[in-house]
């Protein structure tokens, strides 16, 4: 669970996107952003919620979003995945797990008992000043643009 909330200052960030490029949240003052983050790159639930919002992306944009990823894969993942469905986002990877922890999105997880470290699946909305305005932690992966459209209302 995230220990930001809504009103929060988004944490800065720099990661590097399936492209080699050096991204932050910096590069995206003056527009708002769509930022999840998700356990693993081709599995069913983070490819449905991939292919969610790509399928959406140039709505996104008209409405003054960009969208971003985050997994701890690494940059050739992400080349496969990014090509495989047709992304036309940044995907970024933190193989380093640095955003994923400053965002609270790492942490502890449990499956059929056994307690590991993991992704915890957390979408965060940061307006145009960089504040943080919607978080989902129980994101609807097949659904998730109609998820944050009625959060917000658009």
């Amino acid at each position: 669970m995230t220990h930001l909330k809504v009103g929060d200052k988004a944490p800065e960030f720099k990661g590097v996107n399936q492209n080699g490029e050096e991204i932050g949240l910096s590069d995206f003052s003056g527009k708002k952003l769509i930022l999840y983050f998700y356990p693993k790159d081709n599995t069913p639930g983070c490819t449905a919620e991939s292919c969610n919002l790509n399928e959406n992306y140039n709505s996104w944009l008209n409405k003054g979003f960009e969208v971003i990823g985050v997994s701890p894969d690494s940059v050739q993942s992400h080349v496969k995945f990014a090509d495989k469905y047709g992304l036309k986002f940044n995907l970024i990877a933190d193989t380093e797990k640095e955003i994923l922890q400053a965002y609270g999105a790492w942490g502890e997880k449990s499956m059929y008992g056994k307690k590991y470290m993991g992704v915890l699946r957390t979408t965060f909305v940061i307006d145009e000043n960089e504040v943080i305005t919607e978080i989902f932690e129980k994101v609807k992966t097949k659904d998730h643009t109609n998820q944050i459209e009625k959060a917000l209302k658009i």
